[in-house]
């Protein structure tokens, strides 16, 4: 029968929203603002010591030292890197990015070094394995996860025993020797050396962006390490390709997992995997 008001009939029964606590439950507006002010909070911070010291300037000769060293082109930047690095005692907390010109994915424990000069000394010994000496805590972004090797590199890191976690938001790339030290890469041929006090800005922004990130691999629970791979991948905002590209596969089979794992969750998007995922420490 046709109703003449124009007003579309009513269902008989109206679809209830899923319980609370339900696997398909997606998370709240107000996790997602609380997330999102997360990741602006942590960006602002980046910028702002970036932007400070940027603005920092040497102090004229015959002036006391200052706090800051200053590091031009790429050869002196990985000169400096590989000493911070292996004259650590203590520890290495550490920032890694894509597209790092100075020690690139491929062979981010083998700090890449120029051709010595006689004035420079002896060339030293390259370390496959890091500094033994110093316990490693390293965070990485996304952009770093799409370069290659990149899961290779994380990989070597975990076996030499360093810990490692991911986050979404972009780094700046920054090394901190036994909470002494700082090298900060500003821009592409630039980086800055800090000393006491500023040292303490660059520790600050490494602990605050460390209690927000995640692990890169769990080794508990019973999802296999290459599954874990996966996620981690697919929660940094990767391609199938780019994914598939990373573990050595084709973009079909990672969408064929993703599946598989969205049935065992119980869940009908990615969103909600990866929701599920964080909920329930698989990555």
């Amino acid at each position: 029968m046709s109703s003449d008001s124009g007003t579309p009939p009513r269902p008989a029964v109206e679809p209830s929203p899923a319980p609370p606590g339900s696997p398909a439950a997606a998370p709240s507006d107000s996790v997602r603002s609380s997330l999102a002010r997360l990741q602006e909070d942590l960006r602002r911070a980046d910028d702002s010591l970036a932007r400070l010291l940027g603005q920092w300037q040497p102090r004229a000769d015959g002036e006391p030292e200052q706090p800051i060293e200053y590091w031009q082109g790429h050869e002196a930047q990985a000169r400096r890197l590989y000493e911070l690095e292996y004259s650590a005692r203590t520890s290495l907390l550490v920032f890694q990015s894509g597209a790092n010109t100075v020690a690139p994915v491929p062979s981010t424990l083998v700090t890449p070094t120029p051709t010595p000069t006689p004035d420079d000394g002896p060339e030293p010994a390259l370390r496959k394995d890091g500094n033994p000496t110093a316990a490693y805590r390293v965070v990485v972004d996304r952009d770093f996860l799409s370069e290659p090797a990149a899961l290779h590199a994380l990989d070597e890191r975990l076996a030499a025993g360093h810990q490692v976690r991911i986050v979404d938001q972009p780094l700046i790339k920054l090394v901190v020797a036994d909470g002494e030290t700082a090298m900060v890469q500003v821009e592409g041929g630039r980086s800055m050396v800090l000393g006491p006090p500023v040292v303490l800005l660059a520790v600050e922004l490494f602990e605050a962006v460390w209690r927000r990130s995640r692990p890169y691999l769990r080794e508990d629970g019973d999802l296999s390490p290459k599954d874990r791979r996966l996620l981690q991948l697919m929660l940094s905002g990767l391609t199938d390709a780019a994914t598939a590209h990373q573990l050595g596969t084709s973009p079909r089979t990672v969408q064929r997992r993703l599946r598989a794992l969205m049935d065992v969750a119980a869940v009908s998007s990615r969103v909600q995997l990866g929701w599920y995922a964080m909920r329930n420490n698989w990555v």
